[in-house]
């Protein structure tokens, strides 16, 4: 049912993870100018210091304005099904593309990226040795393509669920063994299993009994707005559960801060059990056993900006 989190990046269809190809997608991934305002990164929402996302219910994009949904965390995402909660974009490229051109994250244009990456000398040469033998190698899509080479290295081994996956029997104490068992007993593995615990696939939230408004949010209706089919409302991806511990708030609207409880809703709202209190200390043990080695990340040093740049767009939206 589960398998344990690999040692190297794995191998992505299409994109060969070269050393030239990941050290600009590094760049880029710390690139505030990829914003109109110069302000926004992706490391903005998925903070690689702070578990991979911001510690905000919902993130703050262009305008200050607060986006619909809780960021997901980077570490690990290369090993999701799809991206986003609704599941919209195939891989990591394709979802590196949405927040740059999303008006309420960081409100860019292709166009805009372009000319602001072909600006900069060293970005160009950057771009011609991650990208040998095309014409012009600085393009949106090369921009996608090089994060996406960079996150698939923001993997998190060595969790003590994998060392006991290994054999080391161990790793997990009694508690974060019962954790595990209650876990498989109780049907949490329907949803949540695989290497990354989920990711996978996409369920109602509230299968059994919905939460309230304050949880799931009656305007967004999750999978529906991508598919339009009817029985998509209110269905989600199953959350990724590695690391669980350091990427509160939970759920996709951030609405629950606390492990344990986001444990007890998910017992009611998707199992139809109301877990007593020793079951939900148990589970919630076993799953801070997913926390693995977290990656050590230098910030990248960035090339100066040209006359030619792009100039910031301020980040007081007009009334």
């Amino acid at each position: 049912m589960f398998s344990a989190i690999p040692q190297y990046p794995p191998v992505i269809d299409g994109n060969e993870l070269t050393e030239a190809k990941v050290e600009l997608g590094k760049m880029l991934f710390f690139e505030p100018r990829l914003s109109a305002s110069h302000l926004i990164s992706c490391n903005t929402c998925h903070n690689v210091g702070m578990g991979g996302h911001d510690y905000l219910p919902v993130s703050i994009g262009h305008g200050w304005q607060k986006g619909p949904r809780n960021s997901p965390t980077v570490f690990n995402a290369v090993f999701n099904a799809a991206q986003f909660w609704d599941g919209r974009a195939a891989d990591l490229a394709e979802q590196a593309k949405g927040p740059v051109q999303a008006g309420v994250e960081m409100s860019s244009t292709p166009a805009r990226v372009e000319a602001t990456l072909s600006s900069m000398p060293a970005y160009v040469e950057k771009f011609t040795q991650a990208f040998p033998g095309e014409d012009n190698p600085v393009t949106f899509n090369n921009m996608a393509i090089a994060i996406e080479a960079y996150e698939a290295t923001l993997i998190t081994p060595d969790a003590d669920f994998d060392k006991f996956l290994r054999g080391d029997k161990t790793a997990l104490n009694e508690q974060e063994q019962e954790g595990l068992a209650l876990f498989m007993d109780k049907g949490c593995v329907a949803c949540h299993a695989g290497i990354n615990l989920g990711g996978q696939e996409y369920y109602p939230f509230g299968l059994v009994t919905k939460p309230g408004a304050e949880i799931l949010p009656e305007g967004d209706k999750g999978r529906f707005a991508v598919t339009e089919t009817a029985s998509d409302e209110y269905v989600f991806r199953a959350s990724p559960l590695r690391n669980i511990e350091l990427t509160a708030p939970y759920f996709h609207s951030g609405a629950v801060w606390s492990l344990e409880e986001a444990v007890a809703v998910m017992g009611t709202a998707q199992l139809g059990t109301e877990l007593n209190d020793d079951e939900v200390k148990s589970i919630t043990a076993f799953l801070k056993t997913l926390t693995g080695k977290i990656p050590e990340v230098r910030y990248p040093l960035l090339p100066p900006s040209t006359d030619d740049t792009p100039k910031p767009e301020s980040m007081v939206l007009p009334q």
